[in-house]
């Protein structure tokens, strides 16, 4: 069963400028995702573009809402909304941008769009996916992670108004087990993908064992064999060609 993802790392600024240049694109080299391709960087895109530096947005909002704020407070919510690998490339491209906009309405009705300093879609990596910050700000105008997101429990809300969001629009998505329930820790957006990638490169590494095996078990003279097979092909496709 495909599942509806939906997940957040609080940030409490220091680390703002980084994700800024990582999810904009800003950076000549991505060394800590290789799932990056820059060639198809241009085809990423945003529902809602940042106006200036993350760090910037973050501070107009406080001071627009008088905020408190203390040395420790989280001043962004790092938030990957998409769903599984197989589910997101199966759809049509059209229908992919439908998805992750109608994944960008939920947030907004969460959060606030104000809120949102941006929204980017990211179609350069292996499987579509949305990036949206947000300066966790209280519709009491509070700045407070806290709140918003709150204990497990309450981020299990989050993933069933999510799930409910989505599969109302695409009935085959499931939600899977709640983490409180399975005790299955929550993993940053960073570790997530590592966690990913070490995955996609076990399957590798499976497939390449099971070839060489393969191999081991061909003889010098099929291997002979086949190469002739191949040689009289290419010849016969030359001479077709020259005709």
């Amino acid at each position: 069963m495909p599942y509806a993802i939906l997940r957040m790392t609080k940030c409490k600024g220091g680390g703002v400028s980084q994700v800024q240049g990582h999810h904009e694109r800003e950076k000549e080299a991505y060394k800590s995702n290789p799932d990056i391709d820059p060639a198809r960087s241009h085809l990423n895109y945003h529902f809602k573009e940042p106006e200036g530096r993350f760090t910037r947005f973050i501070q107009q909002r406080i001071e627009q809402e008088h905020c408190r704020v203390r040395s420790d407070s989280v001043k962004m919510v790092d938030t990957v909304l998409g769903a599984s690998p197989e589910f997101m490339e199966g759809l049509p491209e059209p229908v992919q941008r439908e998805y992750l906009e109608h994944a960008y309405r939920f947030m907004c009705a969460k959060i606030g769009e104000e809120n949102i300093m941006t929204a980017i879609v990211h179609m350069d990596e292996k499987t579509p996916h949305l990036h949206l910050c947000f300066v966790p700000i209280t519709r009491d105008g509070r700045l407070s992670a806290k709140q918003i997101l709150g204990n497990k429990s309450t981020l299990s809300r989050w993933q069933d108004e999510y799930h409910a969001h989505m599969s109302a629009r695409w009935p085959m998505l499931d939600r899977g087990a709640p983490a409180h329930e399975t005790n299955r820790k929550h993993l940053p957006v960073q570790e997530y993908k590592i966690k990913e990638q070490a995955r996609d490169v076990y399957k590798l590494q499976q497939e390449n064992a099971r070839l060489r095996r393969k191999l081991d078990h061909i003889s010098y003279r099929e291997i002979a064999r086949l190469y002739e097979i191949e040689q009289r092909e290419k010849e016969r496709k030359e001479k077709a060609w020259t005709r």
